[in-house]
């Protein structure tokens, strides 16, 4: 005789549900194979061990999902699903003890020009794109001392 499960979630009666499958039901991971491949990649620990996806987890567990931009969530197990729920119901299922996101950088926009300025000049230009690459992260542009060099040059008269 098949195992006892609740109708409306899919909860089974005291026994373990498939990690890939409990994060996909919790609303933690868009799709089950995405859950799968965070699995595979070694990015879902259950109780400080990488697991497969197949893995189970049960009430109680501490489940560790590293998610894309670096940000982890820690969720505590409180009921084992195993069907999709909605947002309110699957919020039931875990406790959520995830550190708070890294607040976002207060960054005034590169590039933005008071209206009626016109067309910016060249040297407005170099000043936007270094401001973009300083942004970026990939440094500032180099061509610009050279530039330089070759004005003072030409003014020594070489």
């Amino acid at each position: 005789m098949a195992s006892e499960t609740s109708p409306r979630t899919g909860e089974p009666d005291g026994g373990s549900v498939r990690v890939d499958s409990w994060i996909w039901s919790v609303r933690l991971v868009k799709t089950r194979s995405a859950g799968a491949a965070a699995c595979k990649g070694g990015h879902v620990r259950v109780n400080g061990e990488r697991v497969k996806p197949a893995h189970g987890v049960k009430p109680g567990d501490e489940v560790r999902l590293r998610q894309a931009g670096g940000r982890e969530r820690v969720v505590i197990v409180k009921r084992a699903i195993r069907k999709r729920v909605g947002a309110p119901v699957a919020v039931e299922c875990y406790v959520d003890n995830s550190p708070p996101p890294p607040p976002r950088e207060a960054v005034a926009p590169a590039g933005v020009r008071d209206r009626g300025t016109g067309r910016p000049t060249k040297r407005d230009r170099r000043d936007m794109d270094r401001l973009r690459a300083l942004n970026s992260r990939t440094g500032p542009i180099s061509a610009r001392p050279a530039a330089e060099d070759e004005a003072k040059a030409k003014a020594k008269g070489r």
